[in-house]
């Protein structure tokens, strides 16, 4: 009797941190083989280290990856295709379509992947979104900031991570950034496009609504690094607010998420909290990245990453019933701290991870850098080098054991200005 070997289960690229390896452990765990589509491999250590499947593709080519995808379905039978990148999302959402796969649909992603054209179709909805402008000119960014107020945050229209994300506070400045934003490349060196956009600053907390299909899984508060930058350097699950304020939070995501199409898996919308409710700042339509599926699995002990990774090969659909605190009853709150660049140089040690583990609550410590390796600040996702998550009966004592474990890690390195 001969046995099939079975299916694969295709991510077109990955993360480069958090939830990508996770992907490909969560389709082993549920029988089916996977395997990434990527330019270069290289980028993911994990993939050597896992002993996952590669395929090198020319993944920009979405006819390439669709043609990919075929072959694999022909050489065994394709389960899902989906992506954990915010850059592959669309291009995975249209493979999977192409062979009758269950996925989201790809014309929604790609509406939302572009900030301006999201920002203008949440606007004619009435969704609350900050005032905003598409420009292709520093001339005409420096026109738009003026029409809505310094200071302005200026973005590209598809980025993600706060990569390129500033607030700026006079015409200099944002003349000065938006020359540097036009035609720079992302951290991919996928090009960044002739346009960006110039945007009123909302001035409260930042959240974000984590949903999966048309239900939310929980608010979470995030913390962000020093100014003029939008670095996120912690997550506290569930939100550290009222619960009509969560249900606040909650019902504007889930009215951007109507408005844009959205509604299928999982999708990540981060909100301010403005003079006069919440105000969306913009829809993700994937997983959270910093760790937030991490947070929820700690606090609810449910798995969002397997529950998409079930979803996308079209075994179930939806959660079961959750209001905007995540759960019925939330039986534990989780934190997660960041470890930050100290700035750029040459790391020389890595001290306090046993003694971070160590502090009661800690359910995980990480810092990638090891001795040798070269570190600059980008004023990013990629400054951040690893983390402590921690749990607590309530949202103070996870936060506070996870910034106490934090505080005993030390990167050092030799230090150069930058």
């Amino acid at each position: 009797m001969t046995v099939r070997p079975p299916q694969w289960f295709v991510c077109v690229e990955s993360n480069t941190t958090g939830t990508g390896r996770l992907f490909c452990a969560a389709a082993r765990a549920r029988g089916m083989r996977p395997v990434v589509l990527a330019k270069d491999p290289g980028r993911y250590p994990y993939l050597a280290e896992d002993g996952v499947d590669v395929r090198v593709v020319d993944t920009s080519d979405e006819v390439r990856v669709r043609e990919v995808c075929r072959e694999l379905a022909d050489s065994g039978g394709v389960a899902g295709v989906t992506s954990s990148s915010e850059y592959f999302v669309a291009t995975a959402a249209a493979a999977a379509v192409a062979l009758g796969l269950p996925a989201p649909d790809p014309a929604a992603i790609t509406r939302c992947r572009d900030k301006a054209r999201q920002r203008a179709v949440l606007a004619a909805a009435g969704v609350p979104v900050p005032a905003f402008r598409a420009v292709t000119d520093p001339a005409a960014a420096v026109a738009a900031a003026e029409e809505i107020g310094l200071p302005v945050v200026l973005k590209p229209t598809r980025g993600s991570g706060s990569v390129g994300v500033r607030l700026c506070h006079d015409r200099r400045e944002v003349a000065d950034w938006a020359a540097g934003l036009f035609g720079a490349a992302n951290e991919r060196g996928l090009p960044g496009g002739n346009e960006i956009l110039v945007e009123e600053y909302v001035t409260g907390p930042e959240f974000s609504v984590e949903t999966f299909d048309d239900e939310v899984v929980g608010v979470v508060g995030k913390l962000l690094g020093e100014q003029p930058y939008f670095v996120e350097v912690g997550h506290d699950f569930p939100a550290r607010v009222p619960a009509a304020e969560r249900d606040a939070l909650a019902a504007c995501a889930r009215a951007a998420l109507r408005a844009l199409g959205l509604g299928w898996g999982a999708a990540h919308t981060e909100l301010r909290q403005g003079a006069n409710g919440p105000v969306v700042i913009e829809v993700n339509p994937r997983l959270a990245g910093g760790l937030i599926p991490e947070l929820a699995r700690v606090a609810l002990d449910f798995d969002l990453v397997h529950a998409l990774v079930a979803r996308v090969a079209g075994a179930g659909r939806g959660l079961p019933g959750r209001g905007a605190d995540g759960a019925n009853a939330v039986a534990r709150h989780a934190a997660i701290r960041f470890v930050l660049t100290p700035g750029a140089g040459v790391v020389t040690s890595v001290e306090g991870l046993a003694e971070a583990a160590g502090v009661p609550g800690v359910t995980s410590v990480t810092v990638g850098a090891e001795p040798g390796d070269t570190l600059r600040r980008h004023h990013s996702f990629q400054d951040r080098l690893g983390h402590v998550l921690a749990r607590g009966a309530d949202g103070a004592e996870a936060a506070a054991r996870a910034e106490s474990a934090v505080g005993l890690i030390r990167v050092n390195s030799t230090v150069i200005a930058g």
